[in-house]
């Protein structure tokens, strides 16, 4: 049955109102504390102006205050606008001139916006009555990762309605307790654990992401379903295989993997840990339109590949010129989807119906029409002629047991055109270039092999897998 979001939630909570909703680690609300504490806060919003289709900009981590505040824009008939309180000032005030919100949900001062404080919102007096049913025209309207320049903005197409008899998608759970370690400003953790939320999910909040914590969360919530990107399954993986032989993860019913290329054996490791059958991944993006999904049994079939297309979508390569790669040929990856758009960017025309759309990746169709990744376009290096493709000489380099990650980019070179460089954390272990060098020529072709080294003891990548490899060049 299709009803608003906010009608979801209020049906949720006369169904079943002492069911957990969600649990950051310090608050706990059930269904019914929920639907009152974002009611109060709702009210609150249309007595400061809020108004239908208004944008609504909430800069929260991983907290309750953070849903809370998220269910009460779609009850005031507004869309929701996630941003993360991370952002450098000046790109955090350049995409709020942009989306011109008619409030701001935050505790960072605002000299330029109207805002209200994010922390205790919906609680004390106030009236927790049912609001009047209404619906946005556009869902969500998340910002792009920025981790290729400056965040833009995506306002989805679709309105502020959900199937309550559906599924977030085909490969999750109609029921779970779902563990969130990604950050809920981030488009692929807001989209997964909303739409788990308003279809009858669980939440289990972790407030970063941390290995330990999270496997500690699987055991002790009896976790279900979860979402991770390859930074985190390889940090899991670090934990040790006899910490992880240990785990009790009898509960876990699935994983899903998402957001960059994952090194072969850290999915290998995951696979012989979980099994075939509750390892999955999905490859899209935060445009929605379109994806490939492959199950750990494919994948032991087809080792490297991200799946075909799914859920009624398209994927084609194309070369420079704009005409179609042949089968194993690198190319330009791009989807679609037969209609309207899916999505539209704030500040630009909209797309036309059946538009094709690139994430910016290259990769390569086989002859079943089966999706292989080779990394981002504007990451590619060009050594002496040839394409080196960072994302596997990362893979190689994190098989050392020494190495926690690593970031490979292309300097300026004055004979290759641009010499491989690798960015290599290794914690608190002892290495130097030496050993690194040796593990890569028994490893890499030469012309892939880095000839320069740079050695860091912090993490290179967030907490969603993304990295500003300008800060490396």
């Amino acid at each position: 049955m299709r009803v608003s979001i906010s009608r979801a939630f209020t049906v949720l909570a006369d169904e079943d109102p002492d069911r957990l909703a969600v649990d950051d680690g310090t608050t706990r609300l059930d269904r019914r504390a929920l639907e009152e504490r974002s009611n109060r806060l709702a009210w609150l919003l249309l007595e400061a102006g809020v108004t239908p289709d208004a944008f609504v900009t909430v800069i929260g981590s991983n907290t309750v205050d953070t849903v809370v505040a998220t269910v009460a824009v779609w009850k005031a008939g507004a869309t929701p606008q996630p941003l993360s309180p991370r952002l450098p000032p000046h790109d955090r005030d350049a995409v709020l001139d942009l989306v011109r919100p008619a409030l701001v949900l935050t505790d960072q001062p605002m000299a330029r916006h109207r805002s209200m404080p994010l922390t205790g919102c919906g609680v004390g007096a106030g009236d927790v009555a049912v609001l009047p049913d209404a619906a946005a025209r556009s869902w969500k309207a998340p910002t792009s990762s920025g981790s290729t320049g400056a965040p833009k903005v995506v306002v989805a197409a679709a309105s502020a309605h959900v199937d309550r008899d559906g599924r977030v998608a085909a490969f999750v759970p109609g029921h779970a307790t779902q563990l969130v370690a990604g950050p809920l400003h981030h488009a692929a953790p807001f989209v997964y654990a909303m739409r788990g939320l308003m279809t009858g999910h669980e939440l289990v909040l972790l407030p970063r992401f941390d290995a330990a914590a999270w496997l500690a969360a699987v055991e002790r919530h009896r976790v279900t379903w979860a979402m991770v990107v390859p930074t985190m399954m390889s940090r899991i993986t670090a934990l040790g295989r006899e910490r992880l032989a240990g785990a009790d993860v009898s509960a876990l019913e699935s994983v899903l993997h998402i957001g960059a290329v994952c090194p072969p054996h850290v999915k290998r490791a995951w696979i012989d840990w979980l099994g075939p059958d509750r390892v999955v991944e999905v490859y899209s993006g935060t445009e929605s339109n379109g994806l490939t999904m492959i199950t750990g049994r494919e994948w032991v079939e087809r080792p490297g590949s991200v799946g075909r297309a799914a859920g009624g979508s398209s994927v084609r390569i194309l070369r420079p010129d704009g005409t179609t790669a042949r089968p194993g040929e690198i190319g330009r990856i791009e989807f679609t989807r037969p209609g309207p758009a899916t999505y539209r960017y704030l500040g630009r025309p909209e797309p036309d119906a059946d538009t094709w759309h690139g994430l910016g990746d290259m990769g390569h169709l086989d002859e079943d029409g089966w999706l292989f990744l080779a990394d981002r376009a504007d990451d590619r290096i060009v050594s002496g002629g040839v394409d080196v493709w960072p994302a596997g000489v990362e893979s190689v380099l994190e098989t050392h047991p020494a190495v926690r990650s690593c970031v490979v980019v292309g300097v300026p070179d004055d004979n290759l055109g641009e010499r491989v460089r690798a960015v290599v954390d290794i914690g608190e272990h002892d290495l130097d270039e030496t050993d690194l060098a040796q593990w890569a020529a028994e490893r890499l072709d030469p012309e892939r092999r880095p000839r320069e080294w740079v050695i860091v003891r912090e993490p290179l990548r967030d907490d969603t897998g993304k990295v500003r490899r300008s800060r490396w060049r």
